[in-house]
């Protein structure tokens, strides 16, 4: 069975090949039931494919649109569409007509933007002003004219809708059409109501299947629907009422002014006010690679383009299905989400069970028709036919029909959806936002994570720690180190810093509502402007004065952030912060206690070099800023690459969260090793991997300059060892990331929050990006969002991750079990006695527990700690594994022989005599059939473990479905044996019924003694955990 799985539905979790998709669909075949149902979660690859070509023709139109900006409507000026104001637009107080400003942006209209005066013209005529954004109070006059921001998406599917998926599988359909024949047939013979009851019992036995399928889809439906609201939540920097505020960015409307900076998705349509270096990546909207930089010269943004560099603020021009994104967005979400290799795999598993079922239940319909004929020759003649007769060939294609319902699982794929949308809801509510359904089952398999510093494994919330200034080292309490500090230094080297920490950020303070000043920007420059806001009261500084002239923002490869800022005096003067070690590379001076600039020595270098070190050992994050006042005859554009003066070395604390080590032990216990990977100084990482229990005694340390020079017979070598890589550039990230997965074949989580961390985030098995401090491009390119950035959060992945895959064993062991006692109970029967012990409508009973009903109960199981003290399941894995088939193949056979026995001699044994005898055996075989399901799903719990009564209660729908279950087994039993043909038992029969099922739980004890044959595999001593298990039995 592994062999054919692994050559026909093996697709790997991320981006697979539309050959693989195809090849699996392919084997599938005709077996299938429902086709609707089984393939609603699976691509639709035939709408893709429309939808593919519908967004390259859109594309193509945007690239005319951008690069050949319209040039015949240059020259044909009659072919200009004349734009009325309508009225409305004028009485809300706008003088623009909603379609011209939407082409302005969209074609990128230079001459219209300049006919309507500019920006300025178009904030006149939008009522807006550019300094303190529109009034919320026009938010909805503003929506009704120019429209909202959202775009046409597919209305969600009604309740209805999913029991009319449920009425196409094709064997309940056929059943229908016997049940309806039944009750003609027998109203004909029998009459009325008698004649009734058994097409009566079928059809309603139907309507229950349906309803309990439609019911749990529709539950489904909406778990995904909420994750897809989440997904949606970006939320945008505007300016409204003067105030800086975050909105959701469906809530963007024409007028607003919107901050951008890198790694934004730019929300809408809209201008260039001003900004810094604003380069934009079109990919997305236009096809081509190549980023755009965004100026007074070339003004325009559009909408679903993403920041790649720099930072701006831009007047929005057109929302929503007006722009060229929304258009896109129309297709972007047709053909559905690629399937996940568990779902692909339980397909195969489906396939090859529904062809042996087929082939039996095709069988068991032969062998009862030539069984019922040879009599009918020997007895009555075979042209002597009554409707009886038609009745009975009548019941026993039914039978046969409800054995292909049993035997072909449709449950099996549509269970790890089940499971996967309990598990995605469930880590909602722990902070964990999965975007791709593979990603939470691939979770499961992880042996590395690489995993970033900065606010995963420490707090993010910065404050400075320790300042060195003009030589002298102060740890920073606030305002009484300011003071102190503004007694020993003169107040020029003051205003120098505050200069240099006001205007060289990427951050502002704001004023709030509530007149609370509030800091806007990354946690290390909120550190820098609160130190700053400390000494601002202290000392009369000029920085307000200045204006800012260009700026380079800071980004993960330069590890600097530099801007060139004129003085009040006329003054150009250059700032410069960032990575300690390339600051200081860059600095020839330094600044003394005086405010005198003077040479800067080696010894200095080294001095502060020691500083640098000493701080980074505290576990100090450290910065320096340095300055260059610039020659007369500068332009104003270029800064410098060094010739600078230092003026400051800070150290700033960001705490170890709490609960982190222990979360660095248990992935270590669960064979998951950690690996951080960082842009700070290698000291600080080293002090901080020490302190959460990563970096130990013979693990590796290394800078990412180091790493990146390596061979790849070095790397090999290298890798295995290296526990924290320093100072990384994103490249080294990805190249470490991509090494794991092909030279040691490791399942590889990442974690991310830069722009530039999106190839690493693409390239990993499993992309995790940072929900507060990641950027929107981080987390399109991931996985999972990681919403409190919290490391222990990810360990929480890994374990539903795990669960996923161990339910979905547990469920197929249940499954499994149950084909091949009803499949074989049935065909042995119908040749031995021809008659089957199990009706239609019993089948259907059956079928609803091992397939809906089971795979709630088991399939929804919630995690254990005892799941991550195992190793992870390796790529390649078998997933139907030794354990599971000694637990198939044993349940199945004590099943086999107590039902053989009740069916052969079972009068006998249970003394039943009577007219009705055959009726109550056959109702008790039923019975303990039932029972034995009952048990054996509380046997599935634990397929090693002995006690399968632990932590029972901790899934309410386990016992929710047992019980359930057990009810209407006995309504069924003493209450409505006219539609399922079976009668009363005496409470001795149920007893002794129960009595059985609970035997199979000892019986379960002594299979799980009996020693399963494990393959050994070498220990990898170099990566320091225990080998891949072959399957849940190493637990």
């Amino acid at each position: 069975m592994e062999e054919f799985l692994r050559k026909h539905f093996d697709v790997p979790p991320k981006n697979p090949s539309e050959e693989a998709q195809r090849r699996w669909r392919s084997a599938v075949g005709m077996i299938v039931r429902n086709r609707r149902r089984r393939f609603r979660m699976v691509a639709d690859l035939d709408k893709r494919s429309e939808a593919q070509e519908k967004q390259r023709k859109i594309q193509e139109k945007i690239r005319v649109a951008l690069y050949v900006q319209k040039a015949a409507l240059q020259f044909i000026d009659a072919a200009k569409t004349e734009y009325q104001i309508p009225e409305e637009v004028r009485k809300a107080g706008f003088y623009i007509n909603p379609d011209e400003l939407a082409s302005i942006a969209r074609g990128h209209n230079i001459k219209s933007l300049k006919i309507h005066g500019g920006v300025d013209g178009l904030a006149r005529k939008l009522s807006v002003s550019l300094e303190d954004g529109i009034k919320t109070s026009d938010l909805s006059i503003r929506q009704n004219i120019f429209g909202v921001n959202q775009y046409v998406e597919k209305p969600p599917r009604s309740f209805w809708m999913f029991v009319w998926d449920a009425l196409h599988d094709l064997t309940l359909i056929i059943l229908m059409i016997c049940a309806l024949l039944s009750v003609v047939v027998g109203l004909a013979t029998e009459g009325w109501p008698k004649g009734m009851y058994d097409g009566l019992g079928i059809i309603l036995s139907i309507f229950l299947v349906v309803i309990v399928t439609a019911v749990s889809d529709y539950k489904q439906s909406l778990q995904f629907r909420d994750l897809d609201r989440e997904k949606k939540k970006i939320f945008i920097k505007v300016t409204r009422d003067g105030y800086k505020q975050k909105v959701f960015i469906y809530d963007v409307v024409v007028g607003d002014i919107v901050d951008l900076s890198i790694g934004d998705i730019v929300p809408a349509d809209g201008v260039y006010i001003s900004g810094y270096a604003l380069l934009i990546d079109e990919s997305s909207l236009s096809g081509e690679s190549e980023p755009v930089y965004v100026s007074h010269e070339n003004p325009f943004l559009l909408a679903g383009t993403k920041v790649q560099d720099g930072s701006a603020k831009m007047l929005v021009t057109s929302v929503g299905m007006k722009t060229e994104w929304g258009n896109l967005m129309e297709t972007l979400t047709q053909g559905g989400d690629d399937e996940t290799p568990l779902q692909v795999k339980l397909n195969g598993v489906a396939t090859i069970i529904g062809k042996i079922g087929l082939a039996f239940a095709t069988l068991t319909f032969l062998v009862l028709l030539v069984r019922f004929l040879v009599e009918k020759a020997i007895h009555v003649g075979i042209l002597n036919w009554t409707p009886d007769d038609a009745l009975k060939l009548l019941d026993y294609f039914a039978i046969s029909v409800t054995i292909i319902v049993v035997a072909v699982p449709e449950g099996l794929p549509l269970a790890v959806t089940l499971s996967l949308a309990f598990a995605m809801k469930k880590l909602m509510d722990e902070k964990s936002l999965v975007r791709h359904l593979s990603a939470c089952e691939t979770m499961g398999s992880a042996n590395c994570i690489c995993t970033d510093k900065t606010g995963t494994l420490t707090t993010n919330h910065m404050i400075v720690d320790k300042v060195w200034l003009c030589e002298v080292s102060k740890s920073f309490r606030g305002k009484e180190t300011a003071n102190d500090l503004r007694g020993t230094i003169s107040e020029n080297v003051i205003d120098i810093l505050l200069q240099c920490i006001f205007q060289n950020t990427g951050s502002e303070v704001v004023r709030g509502t509530d007149g609370k000043n509030t800091i806007l920007g990354t946690p290390t420059e909120t550190a820098l402007l609160e130190f700053g806001l400390d000494f601002e009261g202290l000392v009369d500084t000029k920085h307000q004065d200045c204006k800012k002239l260009k700026m380079e923002p800071f980004n993960s490869v330069k590890k600097k952030m530099s801007v060139l800022v004129s003085l009040p005096g006329g003054l150009i003067r250059a700032f410069c912060k960032g990575a300690s070690e390339i600051i200081l590379q860059m600095c020839d001076k330094i600044i003394d206690s005086d405010g005198n600039t003077v040479s800067l020595s080696d010894e200095q270098k080294r001095n502060i070099a020691g500083v640098i070190n000493t701080f980074a050992c505290e576990a100090l994050r450290t910065l320096c800023l340095a300055f260059k006042d610039m020659d007369g005859d500068h332009n104003g554009e270029e800064i410098p690459a060094g010739g600078y003066t230092l003026i400051a070395v800070f150290g700033i604390k960001d705490p170890v969260r709490p609960g982190v080590k222990d979360a660095v032990q248990t992935c270590i216990a669960a064979g998951i090793k950690v690996r951080m990977v960082t842009g700070d100084n290698i000291n600080t990482a080293k002090a901080i991997a020490k302190e959460c229990g990563i970096l130990t005694e013979d693990g590796l340390a290394i800078e990412g300059t180091e790493f990146r020079s390596k061979s790849p017979e070095e790397m090999k070598k290298l890798i295995p060892k290296i526990q924290v890589m320093a100072r990384s550039l994103p490249l080294d990230k990805h190249t470490l990331v991509t090494n794991l997965r092909k030279m040691f074949n490791e399942v590889v989580a990442v974690t991310g929050d830069g722009t530039n961390d999106a190839p690493a985030l693409h390239e990993s098995d499993i992309g995790l990006a940072m929900g507060i401090a990641g950027t929107e491009v981080a987390k399109e390119s991931a996985d999972v969002i990681i919403m409190d950035d919290n490391f222990t959060t990810i360990i929480n992945v890994a374990k539903w991750g795990r669960a996923v895959y161990i339910n979905i064993q547990k469920f197929v062991q249940f499954q499994l079990t149950v084909n091949v006692v009803a499949l074989m109970v049935n065909f042995v029967s119908a040749c031995i006695t021809g008659s089957a012990p199990l009706t239609a409508v019993q089948l259907l009973w059956v079928n609803m527990i091992m397939d809906t009903l089971g795979a709630l109960a088991l399939a929804t199981e919630p995690p254990s700690d005892e799941l991550m003290n195992r190793p992870p399941t390796g790529r390649g894995e078998n997933f139907i594994t030794r354990v599971m088939w000694r637990n198939i193949i044993g349940q199945s056979i004590f099943q086999l022989i107590v039902l053989g026995l009740l069916m052969f001699d079972g009068k006998q044994l249970l003394k039943i005599r009577g007219p009705d005898a055959d009726s109550v055996l056959n109702t008790f075989i039923f019975n303990t059939f039932v029972f034995c399901q009952v048990f054996n799903e509380i046997n599935s719990r634990q397929m090693e473990k002995i006690n399968v009564f632990h932590g029972i209660f901790s899934s309410w729908i386990f016992s929710a479905v047992l019980a359930s279950t057990v009810i209407f087994q006995v309504i069924i039993v003493q209450f409505l044996g006219a539609f399922a043909s079976t009668v009363p038992l005496s409470w001795q029969l149920w007893l002794l019924s129960i009595l059985i099922g609970a035997i199979s739980m000892v019986y379960a004890i002594i299979l799980k003694c009996i020693p399963v044959e494990q393959n050994k595999q070498p220990i990898r001593d170099q990566n320091g955990y225990e080998p891949i298990p072959r399957g849940p039995e190493e637990v």
